[in-house]
């Protein structure tokens, strides 16, 4: 780092660690490293289009996916008389989204929590019943089970995302990553 005053400082924050050097009153950030056990590592990214309610329009949006071979996780389908907004859970959600943009569709990213529960009576309200425990507010969600695995996945969006996160944690939920998520 060449010559001067150098004070090793630790970094801590976005569920992250790493090290940081200031020297001489300039603070130089140099690494900055996630483990996976961080809220930013936790949040699943969703995509929405919203797509008008007649027939073939939600054929439309699942072909343009199939056709650029992206293999969809879970969606959900909110409609109005006129409207739907429709929700995907997919790897790669970055190519999905240029590809309903490249179609002129509106395209909305945002940040889910994924949780993994026992397929059984009473997983859900297990959750619900942690969630309960503070002010959170469920904007909406939606899942799916895999009865192979006698799991279901729950997906959450919160009106506060990282403390849904440490309290999902902190009662033992399973918080699941991309790479949990994805893996399979």
């Amino acid at each position: 780092m060449g010559g001067g005053i150098t004070e090793k400082l630790p970094l801590l924050g976005q569920g992250g660690f790493g090290i940081m050097y200031r020297r001489l009153h300039k603070v130089v950030r140099l690494r900055y490293f996630f483990y996976g056990t961080g809220n930013s590592m936790k949040k699943i990214r969703q995509i929405s289009i919203f797509i008008e309610n007649k027939p073939g329009h939600l054929r439309n949006a699942c072909r343009l996916l199939a056709d650029a071979g992206i293999d969809v996780e879970s969606m959900a389908l909110a409609d109005t008389e006129q409207f739907g907004i429709l929700r995907f859970i997919v790897k790669d959600w970055e190519k999905a989204k240029h590809v309903f943009e490249n179609e002129g569709l509106v395209v909305r990213e945002s940040e889910m929590v994924a949780v993994s529960v026992d397929d059984r009576p009473g997983g859900l309200a297990d959750v619900l019943d942690v969630l309960d425990q503070t002010q959170l507010n469920i904007e909406y969600m939606y899942g799916h089970a895999s009865r192979n695995l006698r799991k279901a996945i729950l997906f959450f969006r919160f009106n506060n995302i990282d403390e849904a996160i440490e309290l999902l944690q902190a009662n033992h939920i399973p918080v699941l990553t991309d790479e949990d998520l994805f893996q399979r």
